[in-house]
């Protein structure tokens, strides 16, 4: 059954990305409560109604579960108690077994060898040793990164054909925290499936993103992607493959290393809207946001086809300046996020050049 019009949908987490659910939800006739730590967030712009609470206050727990007849989040860093105590007194999507693999890079990656989904070589490292020997496995080489909450390049060193030995300290300078090696990928791009899938088991596949990065941190999402059919076709299957191991309910953004021979390597996860999916604002008649609270909502998928060719280009600290120039445009659609301080490396908004399909 779905949720009438009028409810109420439980938000944890108050940034861009809850922000632009916040607004979806309005837009489908659903009120919004976000519990979020910091006041005035970009989501408390745009919602209902804020708990200014820390995510794991068990006070501040209750009473969302107490105002909303669903709950969803905006980042992957949830902590997986508060979501399996949620669940407890109130719908949760998607399932808190989704944080719980995205959440450790370790469990994510075996979950996807698990299930028949391909990823790069990754060793467990938990000290200068297993360091070693991980990059003598590697050849030398390999991205050292923490297991947890790193995101947009925080988090992690590379190594390029190093001898092995000769590491002591490593460990200890990355906070001595549980950290994952992973072997180089000779990728020729990156590409993004957003999928979703309902309650009924519904899903939806939007097409593929083509990625890139600067200074770990995404810089343009272009579709269409400079990819084959097959590989399109094998990305969407993947992405199916996740949903359905998972039980999972809401959208969900999975990452792809494409190689010379169009075939897939899986790189994480990421149990949400994501950053890369932004563009289904502009190039389709249902955007990644209204996609999500409809699964969680309980209502039909909408179609996730898209009407126009498009590049998305995230507004990047002093980036947010452009502003002006960029309303000039036309054919271009500008998301700001309510920051009020424009940082290095912090995203500020991001803006949707779109072309006609023919």
């Amino acid at each position: 059954m779905s949720l009438p019009a009028g409810s109420t949908i439980g938000i944890i987490g108050g940034g861009q990305l809850g922000r632009m659910l916040a607004i979806s939800a309005a837009r489908l006739g659903y009120r919004t409560v976000v519990l979020e730590p910091q006041p005035d967030c970009p989501a408390a712009q745009v919602a209902n109604r804020q708990i200014t609470a820390a995510y794991d206050d068990p006070a501040a727990l209750a009473e969302l579960a107490a105002a909303s007849s669903v709950i969803t989040y905006e980042f992957e860093n949830v902590p997986v108690a508060a979501a399996s105590a949620l669940a407890d007194k109130a719908s949760v999507y998607p399932p808190a077994r989704a944080l719980e693999v995205a959440q450790d890079r370790v469990t994510e990656k075996t979950f996807l060898n698990g299930i028949g989904i391909a990823t790069a070589d990754f060793r467990p490292v938990d000290n200068d040793d297993d360091l070693t020997a991980a990059l003598k496995a590697f050849g030398g080489s390999g991205i050292l990164k923490t297991r947890r909450m790193g995101y947009d390049g925080k988090g992690q060193r590379v190594f390029r054909n190093m001898e092995a030995g000769g590491f002591a300290g490593t460990c200890e300078a990355m906070g001595n925290v549980p950290l994952i090696l992973e072997s180089f990928v000779p990728f020729e791009r990156e590409i993004s499936m957003i999928a979703a899938r309902g309650i009924d088991g519904a899903v939806a596949s939007y097409d593929p993103a083509e990625n890139v990065h600067r200074n770990g941190i995404l810089h343009t999402s272009t579709l269409p992607a400079g990819i084959r059919p097959e590989t399109a076709a094998a990305a969407r299957a993947a992405a199916a493959r996740i949903l359905s191991a998972l039980d999972y309910v809401g959208v969900i953004g999975v990452e792809f290393f494409v190689l010379a021979d169009g075939s897939l390597l899986a790189n994480e996860i990421a149990p949400r809207v994501h950053n890369s999916g932004h563009w289904t604002e502009a190039a389709c008649i249902v955007s990644q946001f209204e996609q999500h609270v409809r699964a969680v909502a309980g209502l039909p998928l909408g179609d996730p086809r898209r009407h126009s060719d498009c590049v998305m280009e995230n507004l990047i600290g002093d980036d947010v300046l452009r502003v002006a120039e960029l309303l000039a445009e036309p054919d271009l659609m500008l998301h700001l996020y309510g920051k009020a301080e424009a940082r290095p490396g912090r995203k500020m908004g991001h803006f949707t050049r779109i072309s006609r399909r023919r």
